[in-house]
């Protein structure tokens, strides 16, 4: 059985990305939305990821931008995962799956429908709840039940939305994703990482999947 990845998004320095590292995150998200409380800039993001242990892999985040841009934005951070956040057909997907490791996230509003996720079978899903201002990070649940519906349409499915150590092993238990990621979960600012909380959010993910 492959163990449950665990991605950390949010994360703005060198320390905070290397503790995550060393405490047992598999990846490492970095957001390139600039209206987010956690925007990073393209060049500290590849200060970083030159200097992030070799077992975490770099994720850019972005919102609604252009192809071109988020090729621009990746190669000048040095990343080779995107996560597409927004409205981005199957054909820009596709196109920048042939350069990257492309996530495509969904919020669970009510338009949502878990096969609309089988329409990027080049990418992997992130299901995280909706928000009316933001786009990630605002601590809010997604539904986990339409999460669990999607699970037949996507090839890998990363579970997001307000996880944090409290809860983390009952939406592993609801939803069986393949990752789970958190962001204001393991803060104790945004974009400052608390080393305990995440430890203790590790540990959960670890236990539950005894």
């Amino acid at each position: 059985m492959t163990p449950l990845r665990i991605k950390i998004c949010g994360v703005t320095n060198v320390k905070d990305a290397r503790a995550c590292a060393e405490l047992g995150a598999d990846m490492i998200g970095f957001n390139f939305y600039p209206q987010s409380p956690r925007y990073i800039e393209p060049e500290i993001a590849a200060q970083i990821v030159e200097r992030m242990p070799r077992s975490a892999h770099a994720v850019g985040i972005f919102v609604d931008a252009s192809a071109d841009e988020i090729r621009n934005t990746a190669k000048r951070a040095g990343i080779e995962s995107v996560q597409l956040h927004g409205d981005f057909s199957p054909e820009t997907c596709r196109e920048l799956a042939r350069e990257f490791r492309v996530i495509r996230a969904f919020r669970t509003e009510a338009r949502f429908q878990p096969e609309d996720a089988g329409a990027f079978p080049d990418c992997d899903v992130l299901l995280d709840a909706h928000h009316i201002e933001l786009r990630g990070g605002a601590g809010v649940t997604c539904d986990w039940s339409a999460a669990r519906a999607t699970l037949p349409f996507a090839r890998f499915l990363i579970l997001s939305g307000g996880l944090n150590p409290q809860n983390v092993a009952h939406a592993i238990a609801a939803v069986a994703p393949h990752a789970v990621d958190v962001c204001s979960g393991v803060e104790s600012a945004p974009g400052v990482k608390d080393y305990r909380t995440i430890a203790k959010f590790i540990a959960a993910v670890r236990t539950a999947e005894c």
